[in-house]
């Protein structure tokens, strides 16, 4: 896996760059900037239910530029799933979206945290994930606007969206398309930390897609590594291990998809 990205010459950016390596990463294309420090976020987790809170300084990732993604010309060419997100400048997740698409690769945008994007941005997804505020926001809507989560999907839609796979929380994942609206319901856990259950989410609907699974296998996937997410502390130990995952399924009687059946060592991940 590639990784296009920006952080700062600092000890942040010293275990980033650990953790990356550890993880099998490519991190040819991570820059690193004196202009900023590493972008952190400071997360606050309610006991007993795992919600959090969480407080963000972008750092260097407001200095990730389109011209760092047309550095990274020779992996966006040969990837299967480009995934971006919104804690980089729009511009700069727009041309990871047009690289993305101009190599016949599935484009994926979670758009966290939301703001408003044009239908020219819209229409390079093909697989949106937002929650149900950011979709509303998306859609042109009031954050706290009453309207179904699948009419807001239609909207999104209407402006050029491929495909919406809106997370619901507890109520599990809405898929909607010009041809489908499909309900996933939520797989029942002692929920520990929510935080990087996004993560999860997204790592594993990108995994399934790049294994050539369909858009409704990925978001069942999705929804089980989000899932398993939230049963353990913070972000990265919480991240699941495709061996974890086989085991989670057999335990749950979920099946397990064809492909995983090909990663038999830990060192093997679902994100």
């Amino acid at each position: 896996m590639d990784f296009v990205a920006r952080i700062g010459q600092d000890p942040f950016g010293d275990m980033a760059l650990d953790l990356y390596r550890q993880e099998g990463i490519d991190t040819r294309f991570v820059c690193r900037s004196a202009e900023a420090p590493t972008g952190v976020g400071f997360i606050i987790v309610e006991a007993g239910t795992g919600q959090n809170s969480i407080a963000i300084d972008p750092g260097a990732n407001e200095l990730l530029t389109p011209a760092d993604v047309s550095r990274a010309e020779v992996a966006m060419t040969s990837a299967s799933v480009v995934l971006t997100q919104l804690e980089i400048p729009v511009a700069t997740a727009e041309r990871a979206l047009v690289r993305g698409i101009s190599s016949s690769a599935v484009t994926i945008l979670n758009p966290a945290p939301v703001r408003p994007l044009a239908p020219s941005i819209l229409s390079l997804i093909d697989v949106l994930t937002p929650n149900e505020t950011e979709a509303k926001v998306l859609a042109g809507l009031a954050p706290d606007a009453a309207a179904a989560p699948e009419a807001v999907a239609e909207v999104l839609l209407r402006r050029g969206v491929k495909h919406v796979i809106m997370t619901l929380g507890e109520k599990g994942a809405l898929l909607v398309s010009a041809k489908q609206h499909q309900h996933f319901p939520a797989i029942s856990v002692q929920a520990v930390d929510t935080t990087g259950a996004g993560d999860a989410f997204n790592a594993g609907l990108a995994v399934a897609l790049a294994h050539g699974d369909t858009v409704e296998n990925a978001a069942r996937f999705a929804i089980i590594t989000g899932a398993m997410a939230v049963t353990k502390e913070g972000v990265i130990p919480s991240l699941p291990r495709c061996d974890e995952v086989r085991t989670f399924c057999e335990q749950h009687e979920i099946q397990v998809p064809s492909w995983l059946g090909r990663f038999s060592s830990r060192t093997e991940h679902a994100r």
